[in-house]
């Protein structure tokens, strides 16, 4: 891939690279490597040779476990090539790691990159935190609705239910769609109970 192709990033590309293991967004040394336009081996070679800058929260290795789900989950996705052909465990980076990475590379091409990438962690973020915002102000305003609603016999039943189908329509706005992955790692049996419906 050349700097040209991808001179500009939309923030979309780097946020479909981001995973979810043991309960951390991180991005694969793959992607990384993609990304920050090296090949994997190079980029694992400059973070082998550089591991002092990569404490357990910038880093980690992939269990077996967790690489045989990553690698399951691939074969079912439309994840991007490259991802599941590999025979040893990747690494996962933390934002925080990703930017290390940057500075290990050193070139030009990744300290460019780096800003897109803590711009997509930011924004998945922020994404997480407005929903949650947005759910509290809906909940209140429905709560004043419906008191309003009792303490006027005029307002008729026909307009209590245009209502509720108002807030049922955002509410269902502002759920996210269903990830195309699951969580990679140890899923405690009640959360798979839940993802499966009981079944």
């Amino acid at each position: 891939m050349s700097t040209a192709q991808h001179s500009v990033l939309p923030l979309e590309a780097i946020t479909h690279r981001i995973t979810v293991v043991r309960g951390q967004k991180v991005l694969l040394d793959s992607d990384l490597a993609a990304l920050y336009g090296v090949e994997t081996k190079r980029f694992n070679e400059a973070v082998k040779r550089n591991l002092a800058r990569f404490p357990a929260d910038f880093m980690f290795q992939l269990s077996a476990e967790e690489f045989e789900a990553l690698r399951s989950q691939i074969a079912t996705s439309n994840a991007p090539a490259g991802r599941g052909g590999r025979r040893y465990r990747p690494r996962a980076f933390t934002e925080h790691g990703a930017i290390m990475a940057a500075s290990v590379l050193n070139s030009p091409r990744a300290i460019e990159v780096s800003m897109y990438v803590v711009r997509a962690f930011v924004r998945l973020r922020e994404l997480a935190a407005n929903h949650q915002e947005l759910a509290k102000r809906l909940d209140a305003l429905e709560e004043k609705t419906e008191a309003l609603a009792l303490q006027h016999d005029t307002f008729s039943r026909n307009t209590r239910v245009q209502l509720k189908q108002v807030f049922d329509a955002l509410r269902e706005m502002m759920t996210p769609p269903e990830p195309t992955k699951r969580p990679i790692g140890f899923v405690p049996p009640e959360e798979k109970k839940k993802t499966s419906g009981g079944r």
